[in-house]
């Protein structure tokens, strides 16, 4: 299941934002992995207010946001998804940037975690 956790300026969320997002992140993925993803693509929003954000030791300066995508492993290096990662990366960063504007496509940072199989669960369950 892929999740991606969205560090993201408070500011920025406006209430129009939030689904645009949700959407073209989920969108992203299943454009990559495949189609399974998106019934099981779980998206998170975390607004940080400007003065608990800083950038180069300075407060306030966070240009775009910080996304995280984890998922099993396998769907990372599965042989009909070559560069799943590269891909990934291309996809997401292009996602916020249709949201939020093409200004902030250099600083969108997108860091992907591959779960080994056996340590994820889900309702108290190994899968």
């Amino acid at each position: 299941m892929p999740h991606l956790t969205v560090q993201i300026r408070e500011e920025t969320l406006d209430g129009d934002v939030e689904t645009k997002l949700i959407r073209a992140l989920t969108d992203a993925v299943a454009a990559v992995v495949g189609e399974w993803a998106r019934a099981v693509a779980v998206v998170e929003l975390f607004g940080v207010p400007e003065h608990r954000w800083g950038t180069a030791g300075v407060p306030g300066k966070a240009p775009a946001p910080l996304v995280t995508l984890a998922m099993r492993e396998a769907g990372l290096t599965h042989p009909q998804i070559p560069d799943a990662p590269a891909r990934l990366i291309r996809s997401l960063t292009e996602a916020v940037t249709t949201v939020l504007g093409e200004s902030v496509r250099e600083h969108v940072s997108v860091s992907i975690v591959g779960v080994p199989a056996g340590r994820s669960g889900v309702g108290g369950e190994v899968v």
